[in-house]
């Protein structure tokens, strides 16, 4: 099985030299076998061997093929689901732990960058502006922002007028903002690259262009199989997200997430003279619209991002509506030539939050970070091994007893699309 090409990415230009590892060639043993070679997957690699386990990590691509390579590159704690909802359908308590594992998996990252000297990974913690597209979409984010300092301690989170917002990012569109202080920005692709070769260093075995096809029951294990080879097992850990339709091999997670695309655009390279009044904190940012669209610069390029289309075909429509956004936002960019599209497949969840927990006693999942998995993803990877091991960490509203199925899946298609077109009514008309 050949993965296929795609537009190449900023990432990829300017990326650290791929790993070049070998495909599985033979059969070999393993404590753990680990499905996926994105962040959720090189995260748990690395907590095995932190626990004596000995990992074999098998990815269908080349590592960050996936969206872990090909994401925007924004580090938060924020989830798709807000706190103040979290709070008022299950509790305080359980709202609290769920913006304390936000924070957690903030922490994570950093602690993998020094850990492994991941200095190309870039990261800055610059903080992240939610720049609100109205006033309804202010007041919302500023009740929030106090309801998260009030109730749960956070100070991390600061309310923006809209002139501070407007001279913060160079725009005058927006109403207002949140800025999140535990935030950042990252070289996505080469902080994949840098987990995977410390996981390496430590003793891990990872192999490329290994598709898992198959995965059985064998003995008191399982059995992995590819197109070369195979892995006997004691535990796996299938970490695919948005690429679970690969192969058969995560058929009982396939329909527990729709995968849509997001779509990336970068410019050339801007004279440094218009970052004096542009993005001048060198922040990520994101915009409150239900079909979000986030900015950030990328050393003196601008990158703007947001959500494409259904399913796994590329969108030239979603490019051009980017482009136009962007010029929108900022008639500073009139003339500056877009050199950069890509893009990469999210894996949204009924729910909208992420899905981690057993199938059997030894085989688990993590999977559908709905667009926010940086973070996330690396401290769920590390959670997922733990539950192998035998723990019951409280991961509240993310831990579920099986893969939750979204119903009529079938009809995801049309029905993905209809909802982002009512979606885009409601953003035109600013509700």
């Amino acid at each position: 099985m050949r993965m296929p090409a795609l537009p190449l990415s900023l990432w990829r230009e300017t990326a650290t030299l791929s790993l070049g590892l070998p495909a599985l060639d033979g059969d070999v043993r393993a404590d753990i076998a680990i499905v996926g070679g994105g962040y959720t997957g090189l995260s748990a690699a690395i907590r095995a061997m932190e626990l004596g386990w000995k990992p074999v990590v098998l990815e269908a691509g080349d590592i960050g093929f996936g969206a872990s390579g090909r994401n925007g590159g924004v580090v938060s704690t924020k989830f798709r689901v807000s706190l103040s909802d979290m709070a008022k359908s299950h509790g305080t308590a359980v709202a609290r732990r769920m913006n304390a594992l936000g924070h957690e998996a903030m922490d994570c990252v950093e602690a993998y960058i020094g850990r492994y000297a991941i200095s190309e990974a870039n990261f800055t913690r610059t903080g992240n502006l939610r720049c609100a597209h109205n006033g309804t979409a202010f007041a919302a984010l500023a009740e929030e922002a106090r309801t998260v300092r009030e109730v749960f301690g956070d100070t991390s989170l600061t309310i923006l007028g809209a002139d501070e917002v407007a001279a913060e990012t160079g725009s005058s569109t927006f109403h207002g903002g949140v800025l999140n202080g535990h935030a950042g920005i990252i070289h996505p692709l080469n902080y994949a690259r840098g987990l995977a070769r410390g996981a390496l260093a430590a003793g891990a075995e990872i192999y490329e262009n290994s598709p898992v096809t198959g995965i059985s029951d064998s003995g008191s294990g399982k059995r992995l199989v590819t197109e070369r080879g195979s892995v006997l097992a004691g535990r796996v850990l299938i970490a695919t997200n948005g690429y679970s339709a690969i192969t058969a091999a995560s058929e009982p997670l396939r329909k527990t997430v729709v995968p849509f695309r997001s779509a990336i655009i970068a410019t050339e390279e801007l004279p440094q003279s218009l970052f004096d009044t542009v993005m001048i904190n060198n922040r990520s940012y994101s915009e409150t619209r239900r079909m979000m669209r986030w900015f950030r610069r990328s050393g003196n390029r601008i990158l703007f991002g947001g959500r494409g289309a259904f399913g796994q075909d590329d969108s030239a429509a979603a490019y051009a509506a980017l482009e136009s956004a962007m010029r929108h936002a900022f008639p500073q960019l009139a003339s500056r030539r877009i050199t950069h599209r890509w893009s990469g497949l999210v894996a949204m969840t009924l729910d909208s939050l992420p899905q981690i927990g057993l199938i059997d006693p030894r085989l688990a999942f993590s999977l559908g970070y709905n667009g926010t998995g940086i973070a996330m993803s690396s401290l769920l990877g590390r959670y997922a091994v733990d539950l192998l091991h035998g723990q019951r960490p409280d991961l509240a509203l993310m831990m579920r007893s099986k893969p939750q199925p979204i119903p009529f899946f079938g009809l995801r298609a049309p029905a993905v699309r209809a909802v982002a077109a009512w979606y885009q009514v409601l953003d035109w008309f600013g509700r």
